[in-house]
């Protein structure tokens, strides 16, 4: 006589399970099949009967018959598999780190994976994996600038309620200029891209003149008003500063967010702007123009229209300005303001703090 097969009874939970994982379509396909033999078993079927419908080898549904009668549900599991120990210790990846962040090589201002694996005597693989493990990206620096003015906070808070509860009957312009365009023709003709080719262009190129754009954001609607000069003096300014105000239904308080750049104070534009009691100023913090939201605008018309392109001439330049600005009052669309006045100046605390240990550290 062979052996005899251990009988499978299920509980009314199990079975509840065992049919929910077969039903189930992101359930891992072994899991699934294995279900299924338990309930085929639990039908008094042998393994040689259960392997047939399900195109399995008896032997197969067999172990797992065993281990469900001994374990219940969790013998259903893959077992732990250690795997290959591992040949890289804590210690040696705590010395990696503390290299990394304390020290410099001798021939370099920072170190990189040739010159870490020399000093460490790791792999190339390792040192990447270490890196990539703690966010580790030396290739990569970013600047940063501390905003000295005394009013940083007040500036803030003020500027950040503008934007996230901006004041009933009234209408939030942020206004910059992107002055000195330069407009760059090359020396010689693009290579346009092709399959597997990049576009090509000459590192050298002509200069044609350089005018300054004027915008005004709208940062309910996300609409700009534009405009291009010659020249970049508080009388360009206030010709700008006029034609928003023309543009403005009547009616409606104006708030203007802008920079303390000097020809945005001097006495003919105050007196202008005294003249005009539904007009408001908010100046920006001294070294903190990522407060306004136009520079993301400018940061937009840089990489679309003005990085790549070509332009022989002044009229050229400020018809393809013209164009992009109606092109996006077409379909405007607001940058929406996520962070609050607080979490801002959070910020700023942690990178002073950072900033004091670094100088005593140095000191």
């Amino acid at each position: 006589m062979g052996r005899v097969a251990d009988e499978v009874v299920l509980s009314d939970e199990e079975r509840t399970f065992l049919e929910a994982q077969v039903l189930q379509q992101k359930a891992a396909r072994s899991l699934s099949d294995r279900c299924r033999m338990m309930l085929l078993c639990a039908e008094g079927l042998q393994s040689k009967g259960v392997g047939a419908q399900l195109g399995m080898h008896e032997h197969t549904v067999g172990k797992w018959r065993r281990r469900f009668v001994k374990d219940r549900i969790e013998g259903l599991t893959d077992e732990y598999r250690p795997g290959r120990p591992r040949a890289v210790s804590d210690a040696q990846v705590a010395r990696v780190i503390e290299r990394t962040l304390n020290t410099t090589p001798k021939d370099a201002t920072h170190w990189s994976i040739r010159s870490m694996v020399a000093e460490t005597g790791l792999s190339h693989t390792t040192i990447r994996r270490i890196w990539t493990a703690f966010g580790l990206r030396l290739h990569r620096s970013e600047t940063f600038k501390l905003s000295t003015d005394p009013l940083f906070v007040d500036k803030v808070q003020d500027i950040v309620g503008l934007y996230m509860l901006p004041p009933n009957r009234a209408i939030v312009l942020c206004v910059d200029e992107k002055s000195q365009i330069q407009k760059l023709a090359r020396e010689q003709p693009v290579l346009p891209m092709a399959p597997g080719v990049a576009e090509r262009r000459t590192h050298t190129y002509f200069r044609h003149g350089t005018p300054s754009l004027f915008a005004a954001l709208d940062i309910a609607t996300g609409a700009v008003i534009g405009k291009c000069y010659k020249r970049h003096r508080a009388t360009e300014f206030l010709d700008f500063l006029k034609r928003i105000d023309t543009a403005m239904p009547a009616g409606l308080d104006v708030h203007i967010v802008m920079d303390s750049y000097a020809t945005h104070k001097t006495p003919k534009i105050k007196a202008w702007l005294a003249r005009r009691a539904h007009w408001h100023v908010h100046f920006t913090p001294t070294s903190a123009s990522w407060i306004n939201q136009v520079e993301r605008w400018i940061a937009e018309l840089i990489r679309k229209q003005l990085q790549r392109g070509v332009h022989r001439s002044t009229a050229e330049l400020e018809a393809d300005l013209a164009a992009f600005i109606e092109a996006h009052n077409e379909n405007p669309k607001p940058f929406k303001w996520v962070k609050s006045a607080d979490e801002i100046l959070a910020s700023v605390k942690r990178v002073c703090q950072r900033t004091q240990q670094n100088l005593c550290r140095e000191l």
